[in-house]
């Protein structure tokens, strides 16, 4: 699989047999909709809370689950390669879970992915690769994540993002993600047209913000009033 291809393929990969976690307001009555993506050592169930602490009671929530409650085995910061097949098995999840909301009638441009950690660099890496087919999300926030891959490895992102915001919020204390590599990601998310809206928290660790948030919540805000 290329950079810029997000396999899809059905039944295959270490989580292709781990269904997501359904919560908030069913699919087929709700106007947007969240994915949210679990960390290293976490759980699906463990990240509905951050919705509802965003006040996002309206939204459906879908929550991806990682076999063994890991996306990938290395660091985010490896090669590639070196997180092969569970990568792109971890991607063909997000996908599905977006796949999931377009089928029930909810546009990609209602649809956050929100992310903490590892699950924040998958988002982050999946709409980067997702922006070569020209496509709008309803946001994105990434926390205490970013892009996937070795940082000294050229990336070939294309495509276009169409204003999609981005949140990149982390910590400058945080030693699991360097600032540099969110403030670098922030670079090529501007480069693929998205509203960029980097937050580097001085002295703040590995962990989940009130401001990181209020990010989402003025996001929920935006969709919610928008339905019409």
């Amino acid at each position: 699989m290329s950079r810029n291809d997000v396999d899809t393929a059905p039944g295959t990969g270490p989580h292709a047999q781990m269904p997501p976690v359904l919560g908030g307001v069913p699919l087929d009555t709700a106007g947007y909709a969240l994915v949210l993506v679990h960390g290293r050592g976490g759980t699906a169930e463990g990240m509905l809370p951050i919705a509802r602490a965003a006040r996002a009671t309206d939204a459906a929530l879908v929550a991806p689950v990682a076999a063994q409650n890991s996306w990938y085995p290395q660091r985010f910061l490896a090669p590639v390669a070196a997180n092969e097949p569970w990568l792109s098995s971890a991607l063909a999840s997000v996908d599905g879970a977006v796949q999931q909301i377009l089928a029930a009638g909810i546009p990609r441009e209602r649809v956050v992915l929100v992310g903490f950690s590892q699950g924040a660099c998958l988002s982050l890496e999946y709409a980067a690769r997702t922006a070569a087919t020209n496509v709008r999300f309803g946001g994105i926030v990434a926390m205490a994540g970013a892009l996937i891959g070795d940082p000294m490895a050229p990336r070939h992102d294309t495509g276009s993002l169409h204003g999609t915001p981005v949140v990149l919020a982390c910590g400058d204390a945080d030693l699991h993600i360097p600032e540099a590599s969110v403030r670098a990601s922030a670079t090529v998310f501007a480069a693929l047209d998205a509203a960029v809206d980097l937050r580097i928290y001085p002295g703040v660790g590995h962990d989940v913000t009130g401001d990181q948030i209020a990010a989402l919540a003025d996001l929920v805000a935006s969709l919610r009033y928008s339905q019409g």
